[in-house]
């Protein structure tokens, strides 16, 4: 077959980062060639890949590969279809390396309490108290706000009859056509194959595997809309930083704690059940008229693989905001234990899943905006502990170094018992 094929950057890109997780001790020349080898129709300069390799912080300047790549760590990608500016013009995303990835840093001089963004979710997978209001119609099925009382404005699903009945209910006739975006797959009368994966995902409060869920369902039916439509979704859904969940296991493990193979197994199983391989015959013709469009390669790769389904939910359980959505630019935010900016739901009457983002300090030009992905409220040896179960290493924030400084100093050898729970749900992948 001849080389006339010259592939694009996101092509390269992707192909040479999937080769090098895949060979993490291989250089450039090995990576080059293995790219050939996999596109035999590809036109690609080992110049290209070096290139490529390099700006994703994943080889030296020499083409060596980096002696952090063995390391269990999140990996993170640009998204550059993202445009920061329909949230703010105060912010820009930076790429700091391959090992922190990428981050906000302020644009312009901040003062303390400024409203920096406010941000509705990419998709939401609420605390189980919402979405139990939400099963029972007393909450939005899209943005979660809670209906207190009969409205002419609330809009229940349309495909619920009698027969059928599908609980999805919403605040507004806005709401309801956003949900258009996620829902129908996930509707328990036009695809009742889905029932029992969100029944398993409640019943085992698995708020990651609910937010894949929900991430796959929009994956797929963006999928069936025009190109222009999925790739800026794919591309959202590419750009979130990942770990995945074996990845994390081995992370788990040098804290005594075994992963819950045989719930994920049983999670896949569903998942594929809801999505692809529906049991019935009347479930298969009730999935055929959603996906009636064939699903992009690419996706079907990044879904119905079972190493894919664990990278998802590892990807979920990384970007989840505290109370269950996953934000576009929100997921850019790095960690410290003294953050400097806050994430407020502050409009509960109208949006309840939308979030505003606010400073908490004065900020300089470039200056870093930090969140803290733990309870600021934990010990430092807790708050390490809860980081270095997702690979990010010991916190070297000020206050943690001023506290590890004291913690040597007095008797350091005090070990807490873990709680059980936290255990269980570490093997689950909830945490």
């Amino acid at each position: 077959m001849s080389r006339n094929v010259i592939p694009t950057e996101d092509e390269v890109r992707k192909a040479a980062i999937e080769l090098k997780k895949s060979n993490p001790a291989s250089g450039v020349a090995k990576i080059h060639s293995l790219l050939l080898d996999a596109n035999p129709s590809w036109t690609v300069s080992e110049k290209r890949v070096r290139k490529m390799l390099q700006s994703e912080g994943l080889v030296k300047s020499d083409g060596t590969p980096n002696s952090t790549t063995n390391t269990i760590h999140p990996s993170s990608r640009l998204n550059k279809s993202l445009d920061v500016d329909k949230w703010t013009n105060r912010v820009e995303v930076k790429y700091f390396d391959a090992i922190k990835g990428k981050g906000l840093v302020a644009k312009e001089k901040i003062a303390k309490g400024d409203v920096l963004w406010k941000e509705d979710p990419f998709i939401l997978a609420p605390e189980w108290e919402i979405y139990d209001l939400q099963h029972s119609s007393q909450a939005c099925s899209l943005c979660s706000t809670i209906i207190r009382e009969y409205s002419p404005l609330h809009i229940s699903c349309e495909a619920s009859t009698t027969a059928t009945p599908c609980t999805a209910r919403y605040c507004n006739r806005l709401c309801r056509l956003q949900a258009d975006k996620v829902h129908p797959l996930l509707c328990s009368a036009r695809n009742p194959a889905s029932v029992p994966l969100l029944a398993f995902a409640r019943n085992a409060q698995w708020m990651a595997l609910h937010a894949l869920v929900q991430c796959t369902s929009r994956l797929l039916l963006a999928s069936q809309k025009d190109a222009a439509t999925f790739d800026l979704d794919w591309e959202v859904v590419q750009g979130f930083a990942e770990l995945g969940m074996e990845e994390r296991a081995q992370c788990l493990r040098d804290q005594g704690l075994e992963p819950d193979r045989e719930n994920w197994r049983k999670a896949f199983e569903l998942y594929l059940q809801a999505f692809k391989e529906p049991r019935t015959p009347a479930e298969q013709k009730k999935l055929a008229r959603i996906l009636k469009k064939p699903i992009p390669e690419e996706l079907q790769k990044d879904t119905f693989e079972y190493q894919a389904f664990l990278r998802g939910l590892g990807r979920m359980s990384l970007n989840l905001e505290a109370h269950g959505g996953l934000y576009r630019l929100h997921s850019h935010l790095n960690h410290c234990c003294t953050p400097n900016v806050s994430i407020r739901h502050v409009d509960q009457r109208t949006a309840l899943s939308r979030i505003t983002v606010i400073a908490k300090e004065d900020f300089e030009v470039g200056q870093e905006l930090l969140i803290t992905y733990t309870n600021p409220q934990s010990n430092l040896r807790d708050r390490r502990r809860r980081l270095s179960e997702w690979g990010f290493g010991p916190c070297q924030c000020d206050r943690c170094v001023a506290e590890e400084k004291v913690w040597k100093d007095s008797d350091g050898n005090t070990q807490d018992t873990d709680d059980l729970a936290d255990q269980l749900k570490a093997g689950l992948g909830v945490l």
